[in-house]
């Protein structure tokens, strides 16, 4: 594959069409089995509460996952990132139930680099409180 956009066509600023991932108690379970991260803190309410979190919590790996969702839907090839890294700022807290949680993802280009490559900066939010920072992908465009 490659990239559905031209490096001629981005300008630093270009934004990225938001999503909105909806996470509930079943999507952890799900990720857990798949990553083979069975942390209690991700599917077991009590446990979580006992060791201080509000609630159980999205696995880290699975919302930075999520987030660069934005990046290759975008770009139309998911082998086009060659850089990607977050900060892990706040959790994702999955209350219990058929809502359970969202995670809100944004991006821009902040520049134009070498080599038909942009910097994208993302920006995610759960709870209107930001879960990621420093959210960046290096991504090599057509």
């Amino acid at each position: 594959m490659t990239a559905k956009i031209s490096y001629a066509d981005v300008e630093v600023g270009t934004e990225l069409p938001a999503r909105t991932f909806p996470v509930t108690r079943a999507t952890l379970v799900q990720y857990a089995g798949a990553s083979g991260d069975f942390n209690p803190i991700h599917w077991n309410e009590r446990f979580a509460k006992e060791v201080g979190l509000p609630d159980v919590i999205a696995h880290g790996m699975f919302t930075m996952a999520e987030a660069i969702r934005v990046v290759t839907d975008w770009v139309g090839d998911p082998g086009a990132v060659v850089e990607y890294g977050v900060r892990f700022t706040r959790p994702v807290v999955v209350p219990d139930g058929e809502q359970g949680a969202t995670i809100e993802v944004s991006g821009k280009v902040a520049a134009k680099l070498d080599d038909h490559t942009v910097r994208v900066d993302l920006t995610a939010t759960s709870a209107g409180q930001k879960v990621l920072g420093v959210s960046r992908a290096v991504v090599r465009l057509g």
